[in-house]
């Protein structure tokens, strides 16, 4: 049976049509590497150096080898929809390209194809990265991203990720030769990539929502941590201020134009603001512009940024002031600002924030966050109350609106405050296990007031001995044997000797409890 390729490129024209536009959008006519690729899969086309072996239709399998400087295997399964070569080259090579471009003849022609994708170059890469200015890298980033995403396209969550990072590679191949210019380079390269995509979504009405999202802008702000890590660790020269501007414009961008995911953007903003502008009158002017912007005025997440700069530059009435309104669907970056001010050591700033969130955190955890995060957040928040003084009504509204989740901060606030009984207390309230008493400090009691623990391995003790099974029996006789010990520490040996005698004495007819006493020791 004779192989008819014009018949498998039209029942399976879909998909080499995809595989065209996404050699389009991986490949940009600026790039020098790419150029050279496009054009030796165009000369292996030409030369009809690609020859259609055989296809499997029950596999749905193409097998072609393209004759290069030596025989190559590329074969495609069009069922999976993949193209694998056999060539150590990872992703797109020139003998996928060619495989895709001679089935694409079939269709349309490939002269044209090759003309329209040659236009699209409207600068040269390499001549745009010798030209050290912010305008030149910005046109670098620009021409890059304006072959990855096209007009107003929607891109699917799961290939953001995929699109990103092409374009950085393609960026990151002008890397400057100077150490000291490198982190400000890849720095100023992730956030215009950043920028420039998250526009494109918001425009194209691509869905943001999602895990794929919120996976892919981690990663980056993670590879940004590092490289801001970077550029901190070395010294500043002059001739990078004009980028630092730069720089600091794409980031207002962020948090005053782009719209979904406003913790993970205000993180961004206060990362840099944390780490790169540590100018104080970088930091003033920055305020004014966006106490003077009509745009933003009336946007409530302007009035929390401010809270920033209040802090950064010490202004703690106006800070005062603007805390007596706090937006509760905002109280995620309120303690996201709160650990800014303990990152900057500000005692007053701390106190100021966390006491005006107080009223709103019973709200915030009992109904606006899900069950599966309380846990979680409620360790986060009371490690900042741990930074400030409360007075007894403010502990009991901030202890009262962890609930349950809070028992354990609660435990720790109380022995902290030598408040023994209370500790008890809770715990007699709030049964667990022993494992969790001893999470909650119940070796700190123990030490300073074995006493009050009595109770609480008398509760563990009969709650084993009600399940009626040997190895409950077992369980208790441990239990019983740290109430010993608390009690020989609290000098109250007469009173355990007497509690065991009754403890004997009121399951007498329990034969398998009472030789598990006996082989414990209690009994005298």
């Amino acid at each position: 049976m004779s192989l008819s390729i014009s018949t498998i490129v039209r029942d399976y024209s879909p998909f080499i049509y995809e595989q065209i536009d996404m050699i389009e959008r991986t490949l940009h006519p600026s790039v020098t590497e790419d150029e050279e690729l496009v054009r030796r899969a165009l000369f292996a086309v030409r030369n009809k150096s690609v020859v259609f072996q055989r296809y499997i239709p029950m596999k749905q399998r193409l097998y072609i080898i393209v004759q290069d400087v030596r025989p190559t295997d590329v074969t495609i399964d069009f069922f999976h929809k993949l193209v694998e070569c056999s060539c150590p080259q990872d992703g797109l090579c020139r003998h996928k390209v060619s495989v895709m471009l001679s089935l694409y003849q079939y269709l349309e022609s490939v002269q044209d194809w090759a003309t329209k994708w040659r236009e699209k170059k409207s600068a040269s890469l390499h001549t745009l990265a010798s030209e050290r200015s912010p305008e030149s890298w910005q046109a670098m980033v620009d021409e890059v991203m304006s072959h990855i995403v096209k007009g107003d396209l929607r891109v699917d969550s799961y290939l953001i990720s995929t699109m990103v990072d092409n374009a950085l590679m393609k960026l990151k191949k002008h890397l400057p030769f100077e150490r000291e210019w490198q982190p400000l380079y890849n720095i100023f390269m992730e956030l215009s990539v950043l920028n420039k995509f998250w526009e494109h979504l918001s425009i194209s009405g691509s869905q943001l929502q999602t895990d794929y999202f919120e996976y892919f802008f981690d990663r980056r702000i993670h590879s940004l941590q590092n490289h801001i890590q970077e550029i901190t660790a070395r010294s500043r020269l002059f001739a990078m201020d004009p980028f630092y501007d730069v720089l600091q414009k794409m980031v207002r961008e962020f948090i005053t134009k782009r719209e979904g995911h406003l913790n993970r953007r205000m993180n961004l903003y206060l990362l840099f603001w944390d780490t790169m502008f540590i100018e104080r009158d970088r930091a003033v002017k920055e305020l004014e512009l966006i106490e003077n912007s009509k745009v933003v005025q009336d946007d409530p997440t302007v009035e929390v940024i401010k809270n920033m700069f209040y802090i950064i530059l010490k202004k703690y009435d106006a800070m005062k002031e603007n805390i007596k309104t706090i937006h509760e669907d905002q109280l995620l970056i309120y303690f996201g600002l709160a650990k800014f001010a303990v990152s900057k050591n500000d005692s007053i700033a701390i106190e100021l924030l966390l006491k005006a969130l107080l009223p709103y955190l019973n709200k915030f955890f009992n109904h606006d966050l899900q069950p599966a995060y309380r846990q979680m957040y409620v360790k986060k928040v009371s490690k900042l109350y741990e930074q400030i003084t409360l007075s007894e009504h403010e502990e009991q509204t901030l202890y009262s609106a962890f609930g349950t989740y809070g028992i354990q901060p609660f435990s720790m606030y109380l022995l902290k405050n030598k408040r023994y009984d209370e500790w008890a207390a809770l715990h007699l309230l709030h049964p667990s296990s022993i494992s969790y008493l001893e999470s909650c400090g119940l070796k700190e009691v123990l030490e300073e007031a074995p006493e009050t623990t009595l109770p609480l391995y008398h509760y563990y003790a009969m709650e084993e001995v009600i399940q009626k099974s040997r190895l409950n029996y077992k369980q208790a006789v441990r239990i019983w044997k740290m109430m010993k010990s608390a009690a020989k520490k609290s000098g109250k040996l007469n009173f355990w000797t007497d509690y065991i005698q009754s403890v004997s004495e009121q399951y007498k007819r329990l034969r398998a409890l009472q030789e598990e006493l006996e082989k414990g020791n209690l009994l005298v």
